[in-house]
């Protein structure tokens, strides 16, 4: 609910951000120790991965290697559209008992593994729209509410990367 607040409200930011880390945070405390129960290690291999790609990205985002060109935004928006309705249909079979098993970590075929590796390429290319839309705020003078919207932002982006990573080792390590 604070997530949906900030979002369509985005002057609430600076007052909603840390109520939504702290639910986020105990949300993902529950999901890592569910992970880490059934694959000893995975939680602290998906939070270096994480952080690993977030400073790998920011270095190419800061050195220019990576630029949000339009065609850039364009790709990535479409693709997030795609995974979108992924997530909704398996979301509403999953309500009717039958869930997608596509999206589920106990699926290590290939199909399941790559779809999971192209999610977590997507999440990892979101956080360049992140680094982009924070700069442009700060070249711009945006007010300051904006700030923290932006750090909402790129916490959303973080979250939705450590669970794609997770899901990702926990197909790979299903495969042993």
């Amino acid at each position: 609910i604070l997530g949906l607040i900030t979002i369509f409200k985005k002057t609430l930011a600076p007052y909603t951000l840390f109520g939504y880390a702290l639910l986020k945070g105990l949300a993902l405390g529950g999901i890592s120790r569910a992970f880490e129960i059934q694959y000893p290690g995975i939680a602290g291999q998906a939070i270096f991965l994480t952080f690993g790609i977030l400073a790998a990205l920011l270095l190419a985002y800061k050195s220019k290697l990576i630029k949000p060109t339009e065609n850039f935004k364009l790709g990535l928006f479409a693709a997030m559209g795609g995974i979108f309705i992924l997530y909704i249909i398996s979301f509403f079979m999953s309500i009717f008992g039958s869930g997608m098993s596509l999206l589920n970590p106990n699926n290590s075929s290939m199909l399941s593994i790559g779809i999971s590796f192209f999610i977590m390429i997507i999440a990892s290319l979101n956080l360049v729209l992140d680094f982009d839309f924070i700069e442009e705020g700060a070249e711009q003078g945006a007010p300051k509410y904006m700030e923290w919207y932006g750090a909402f932002s790129l916490l959303v982006t973080l979250i939705w990367l450590y669970i794609a990573i997770l899901r990702l080792l926990a197909q790979l390590q299903s495969r042993r």
